[in-house]
């Protein structure tokens, strides 16, 4: 699956999603402090699912209608990184299909998937 990871996504978590044969594009190497509209472009240019701990993007899918390919949302504050790269990995192997043209929030204890009409 290829995926945007944003500036604020840990980096074990993109080191993990490689490993595991995804292509990450990372923000921090390729445009570090870019802003969040950049970034929702980069992610729709690259025609990835944007991965990002920040709540904003939420707001421009669901508020003003913008259209991602996908986007997932990582609420996991508190948990050591190495096992947040474990959570994060698993959820996309086990959900991966389900998270194009979704917004997915990813929680120590659950994966909601919330597709969007305005696609």
């Amino acid at each position: 699956m290829k995926v945007l990871a944003d500036e604020n996504v840990d980096w074990p978590i993109v080191e993990q999603l490689r490993k595991n044969g995804h292509t990450v594009l990372y923000v921090a190497e390729a445009a570090s402090g870019a802003t969040d509209e950049a970034v929702f472009k980069l992610a729709n240019q690259e025609q990835a699912i944007l991965l990002t701990a920040d709540k904003g993007f939420g707001e421009m899918v669901f508020r003003q209608h913008k259209v991602l390919r996908g986007a997932i949302l990582i609420r996991l504050s508190g948990v050591p990184p190495r096992e947040k790269a474990r959570i994060v990995v698993a959820a996309l192997t086990q959900h991966g299909a389900q998270m194009i043209h979704a917004f997915t929030v990813i929680t120590p204890k659950s994966i909601r998937i919330r597709p969007w009409r305005h696609v």
